[in-house]
């Protein structure tokens, strides 16, 4: 399963997920979730771009705590 990784949630999702948009920039993927969540209201989109957050956030700690505890029993 090939992954890409969603400029707009920074993070990977299966390729099925993705859609290519074209941006100022450039051809950017996206994830389906993230372009459906642009179609709602500002609070809605609000309360999304605050979960990813916090998803994103919650894997960045667990991934340190892991980190460290490899990096303690070496």
């Amino acid at each position: 399963m090939t992954k890409r990784y969603c400029y707009h949630c920074q993070t990977q999702h299966p390729e099925e997920e993705m859609r290519l948009m074209v941006t100022k920039t450039g051809k950017r993927w996206r994830c389906i979730k993230s372009i459906e969540a642009t179609k709602k209201s500002q609070a809605e989109r609000e309360a999304f771009g605050k979960r990813v957050s916090e998803i994103n956030k919650a894997e960045a700690s667990s991934k340190a705590k892991q980190l460290n505890q490899n990096s303690n029993n070496s």
